[in-house]
C-alpha cells in the first residue's frame, strides 16, 4: 500500500511551517517589565467613594448585575472616564466594530489624560490587526501584551495554520479570561468580551450575557489576577513582534478616524438606545444600588498552558467551582452556552439528583448556539441527563428575555444566543464569570469568575433564569415515551406450527400491547397550546446533518 497523498501534503506542510518557524517555542528577545496595580486606590475619586461604601457596610465588597448588553457597555465606558490613575483591560476577543472602536476611544481618552492603560490580549484577538494594536502601544501611557502568541506576526490564517501545525501542545491554550479594572477600586467580570454582538449593537447577532460590576475589596483580587497574567512570561510585549514599527504619525491617523467614528456613532439609533439605558438613569438620578456581600475571586494560573503543568489539578478553577456544586443541598441552577458535561460531570450531577437536589440547565439550542460544533458534543449527553431527572432547557434564537433589550425582531438562527456562564446554588451563592461547562474551559484554556455569597443576586439571577425557560424563549426538553413500530423480540416462544413470534402481553379483547421506546421531544408552546417537536427545532437539514456528522469524531476533549 503506497503512502497516502494527503499524508504527504501534511508532512511537507509541516516541514514548511518547521522552516519558516526556525524552530522557535514561544518568544522572540524582549525586556520584560514587570508592573504591579495600583497600590493605594483610595487616592483616587474611585477608589474613596467605594471604601467609604464599603466601610459603611461592615468591609463588604458591592455588586451589580449587568444583565443588559446596554448597561454593560456604558459601565465599561464610565469607568474608564472616571479612572485618575490606571485602567488594567484583559479579554479573550477584542473586535474591530462599532463598540470595539468606542471601546478603544475611551482607553485612549483616558491616557491621554495620564492614565496608566495596561492591555492584554489573547493573541487570536490580533489576527490581521498587530499594526494597529500595535500603534496604541506606542501611546507613553498605554502597554500592550498578547498572551500565548504565535511567534510568526503574519496576517494570515494560512501563517498561523502552519505555526499551530507544528506547535499544537501550546498554541490550543487559549486565554479565555475578561476583566476590566479602574483605579484598582472597580471592576467588570463576566461573559463578555468587546464587541458589538455582546452590547446589543449587532444587526444580526446578540449575545445573551452576564457581567457582574464589583467594587470595594474585591477589586484588588481581580487586579492580583490581571498582575498574575500581565506579569507571567506568557505575556509578551506586541512591541517585539513589530515587523513595521508604528510612528507617531500613525497614532495621530488613529486618532482622527476613533474620532470621526465617535462623531459618527453619537447620531446614531444605538447612542440614543445607550443614552436611555437603565444604568445611566439610575446613575444620573443617584438610585443605583449596589448588593455589598462577601465574595472571592476564582481563576486558572497561567501556567495551566503550559504542557509540563497542564495535569495539576491545583493551577485550574474547575476544583475550585467543585464545591459549589457538591455542598448544594437544595437546588442549582446551570447556565452555559457550551454545555459538554463528560462522564465526570453527568456522575456528579446525578449523584447530586440522587440525594435529592433539583438541577436545571440551560444551555443553547442547536439553531441558536454559534459552535455548532460544540453542540454535537453535548447532544450526546442529553438522554442520560434526562434520565437521571436534570432538567434541560434550550434557549430559541428567537429568545426575547430581560438579557436582550432590542426592540427591532432578530429572527431565525442569526437571533439571540446565549454566552452567560453561571451556578447558582442553593439560592444563596452563584458564581459569575467566563467558566464554560465543557473540556477546553476545565482543561485548556485559562478562566477566572467572582463567587458571591448573596442571596439577593442569587433571587435576582433566578428570576432571569425562570424568565428565560418560559416556553416563549426556550425549548423543555423530555423523553417521551411511544410505541415501537419495529417489535424487538426481548423472548420468544414456540408456536405449535413451528415459527417463533415476538413475547408480548395481551388485551382483554385479543389484541397485543406493542413495545415502548423512548423518544427525545422538545416542547414548547405556540398561540396558547403545546407543541412537542422530535427533532433540532429551527434548524435546517444541513445543521442537523454537520451537527450529527461532527458527532462521529473523537474531538470531545477539544470541545
Amino acid at each position: 500500500m503506497g503512502f497516502p497523498f494527503y499524508a504527504l501534503v501534511v508532512c511537507l506542510l509541516c516541514a514548511l511551517a518547521w522552516a519558516l518557524l526556525g524552530g522557535r517555542t514561544l518568544r522572540p528577545k524582549y525586556k520584560a517589565r514587570p508592573s504591579y496595580a495600583l497600590p493605594d486606590p483610595e487616592t483616587t475619586h474611585l477608589g474613596r467613594l467605594f471604601a467609604e461604601a464599603s466601610a459603611a457596610n461592615g468591609g463588604l465588597s458591592g455588586f451589580l448585575l449587568l444583565e443588559s448588553g446596554l448597561d454593560a457597555f456604558l459601565a465599561r465606558a464610565l469607568l474608564a472616564d472616571a479612572a485618575e490613575r490606571t485602567l488594567d483591560v484583559q479579554y479573550y476577543i477584542l473586535h474591530d466594530d462599532t463598540t470595539g472602536k468606542l471601546f478603544m476611544d475611551h482607553l485612549l481618552a483616558a491616557a491621554d489624560r495620564g492614565v496608566r492603560v495596561r492591555l492584554l490580549l489573547d493573541d487570536t484577538a490580533t489576527l490581521g490587526r498587530d499594526f494597529a494594536i500595535a500603534t496604541f502601544d506606542i501611546h507613553p501611557r498605554i502597554e500592550v501584551r498578547v498572551f500565548n502568541p504565535f511567534v510568526r506576526r503574519r496576517s494570515s490564517r494560512i501563517s498561523r495554520l502552519l505555526e499551530f501545525v507544528t506547535h499544537p501542545s501550546r498554541l490550543n491554550h487559549r486565554m479565555h479570561n475578561k476583566m476590566f479594572v479602574a483605579d484598582n477600586a472597580a471592576a467588570i467580570v463576566g461573559g463578555r468580551n468587546i464587541g458589538d454582538e455582546y452590547f446589543e449593537a449587532h444587526a444580526q447577532v446578540n449575545f445573551k450575557d452576564m457581567d457582574l460590576l464589583a467594587v470595594g475589596p474585591i477589586a484588588r483580587d481581580v487586579s492580583a489576577c490581571f498582575d498574575e497574567f500581565w506579569n507571567s512570561e506568557w505575556a509578551i510585549p506586541i512591541s517585539a513582534f513589530r515587523l513595521v514599527r508604528p510612528r507617531a504619525r500613525d497614532l495621530r491617523r488613529v486618532r482622527r478616524l476613533l474620532l470621526k467614528h465617535t462623531l459618527k456613532t453619537l447620531e446614531s439609533e444605538y447612542a440614543r438606545r445607550l443614552r436611555d439605558a437603565d444604568l445611566l438613569r439610575k446613575a444620573e438620578s443617584g438610585s443605583l444600588q449596589l448588593v455589598w456581600a462577601p465574595a472571592q475571586t476564582v481563576y486558572d494560573r497561567p501556567r495551566k498552558i503550559s504542557a509540563t503543568v497542564a495535569l495539576d489539578r491545583s493551577v485550574h478553577v474547575g476544583p475550585q467551582l467543585l464545591p459549589l456544586a457538591e455542598q448544594a443541598q437544595e437546588e442549582i441552577i446551570l447556565v452555559t452556552p457550551y454545555f459538554v458535561p463528560r462522564d465526570f460531570g453527568l456522575a456528579l450531577l446525578t449523584g447530586l439528583r440522587g440525594r435529592g437536589v433539583r438541577i436545571r440547565v440551560l444551555t443553547n439550542s442547536l439553531a441558536s448556539t454559534d459552535v455548532t460544533i460544540v453542540h454535537s458534543g453535548y447532544a450526546r449527553y442529553r438522554d442520560a441527563l434526562l434520565r437521571a431527572g436534570i432538567e434541560l432547557f434550550e434557549m430559541k434564537p428567537t429568545a426575547r428575555t430581560r438579557w436582550r433589550r432590542i426592540r427591532r425582531k432578530i429572527a431565525g438562527s442569526a437571533g439571540a444566543s446565549l454566552h452567560a456562564k453561571i451556578l447558582v446554588a442553593d439560592r444563596k451563592i452563584l458564581y459569575v464569570g467566563s467558566f464554560n461547562l465543557d473540556p477546553r474551559s476545565a482543561n485548556l484554556n485559562t478562566e477566572m469568575g467572582l463567587v458571591v455569597e448573596s442571596p439577593q443576586l442569587a433571587r435576582e439571577i433566578v428570576s432571569l433564569f425562570d424568565e428565560a425557560v418560559q416556553p416563549a424563549n426556550a425549548y423543555r426538553l423530555a423523553l417521551e415515551g411511544r410505541p415501537n413500530t419495529k417489535i424487538k423480540a426481548r423472548a420468544s416462544m414456540r408456536c405449535g406450527w413451528g415459527e417463533t413470534q415476538p413475547s408480548t402481553k395481551s388485551f382483554g379483547w385479543g389484541g397485543t400491547r406493542p413495545s415502548i421506546s423512548s423518544r427525545l421531544t422538545w416542547i414548547t408552546e405556540e398561540s396558547g397550546r403545546t407543541i412537542r417537536l422530535h427533532h433540532e427545532p429551527m434548524a435546517g437539514l444541513w445543521r442537523r446533518f454537520l451537527a450529527g456528522f461532527i458527532s462521529l469524531f473523537p474531538i470531545e476533549n477539544q470541545l
